[in-house]
């Protein structure tokens, strides 16, 4: 049921914001919001990924990309071998990553899930602190060679660069499902996430887990960072700040379902671009993210009512 209202759902948004529109308009519209709404969706797997594993909401997510994007353009601009620049990218991720994972987070494992978070927004200013001290508030293009490379899909030109991303974003749910069902580290961080304690009383490895998680973050926000700067703006701010759709496509998974992650991130990414086309809506477009997230929780949660005690009864 919740399949077919989706689909419902979609059909009417798409046919409402395209109305009368031509329909190679709004397929070259359609595209663009798939490739960058699997930006979105990387983010939020990213995300998730930390958050069930460690229960660290991770707000610096796009502060790191950024970082890692800015020194591949740095190294393209000083004449560094292309391949090199990006794993350049995402090995400063990683360290960020693995840095804040090692140092910090472990003095944070045992307050509230609130201050966890917020430690992360601040280590997220400090980046972009940091990242623009580094680098002035110029115009730069950050470009990939699959740019100029493309093909045609029902009569429109798609980028190679747009199919990477796309195809990036379903290869790492797929990828991340079996990692966490099949291997015995993913089990490891499932039973990490459900209960700390009972983790470490049972003889988990909790830093080595959680030291794996970050890294895997590390390496996803990188490689979000690489495609946004190319696909979107090559800007510091405005990639730190991917993280807040990012958030609210980890939301319609609720925190949990990386396939739900992917779609809602998607979907973000299509009405956004097709609200570009309407000329009353198109302000709305950067609160569109956390309206979808807000309907797709109300949905969910409907035929429940929440107690005194705090829990949910049908």
């Amino acid at each position: 049921m919740n399949w077919v209202v989706y689909v419902v759902v979609m059909i009417t948004i798409v046919s409402f914001l395209g109305w009368g529109k031509p329909g190679k308009i709004i397929g070259l519209f359609f595209v663009s919001g798939l490739a960058v709404g699997s930006l979105y969706a990387l983010g939020g797997i990213g995300m998730v990924v930390l958050y069930r594993a460690t229960g660290v909401l991770n707000f610096a997510n796009g502060a790191i990309g950024a970082a890692g994007v800015m020194v591949a353009w740095q190294l393209g601009q000083w004449g560094v071998w292309g391949p090199a620049t990006w794993a350049a990218c995402i090995l400063v991720a990683l360290v960020l990553s693995l840095g804040y994972g090692r140092l910090i987070a472990p003095r944070l494992a045992w307050r509230e899930p609130v201050v966890k978070a917020v430690a992360t927004l601040g280590f997220a200013l400090v980046i972009l602190g940091i990242v623009s001290f580094l680098w002035i508030d110029d115009p730069r293009r950050f470009s990939l060679p699959t740019d100029k490379t493309g093909v045609y899909i029902l009569g429109l030109r798609v980028t190679v660069t747009r199919l990477i991303a796309f195809g990036a974003s379903i290869g790492i749910v797929v990828g991340i499902y079996f990692y966490l069902g099949r291997t015995q580290i993913g089990l490891q961080m499932r039973a990490l996430a459900n209960d700390r304690d009972l983790s470490a009383l049972i003889g988990i490895p909790i830093l080595r887990i959680e030291t794996i998680a970050w890294g895997i973050s590390g390496v996803i926000a990188g490689f979000t960072g690489l495609m946004f700067g190319d696909l979107i703006r090559l800007e510091p701010s405005v990639i730190t700040f991917m993280v807040i759709p990012s958030i609210a496509a980890a939301v319609c998974g609720r925190l949990d379902n990386l396939a739900l992650v992917l779609i809602g991130g998607l979907s973000m990414g299509v009405i956004e671009s097709l609200l570009t086309l309407s000329p009353v809506l198109k302000g709305v477009r950067p609160i569109a993210p956390f309206v979808i997230a807000a309907l797709v929780l109300l949905w969910f949660q409907r035929g429940t009512r929440l107690t005194f005690d705090g829990k949910d009864q049908a």
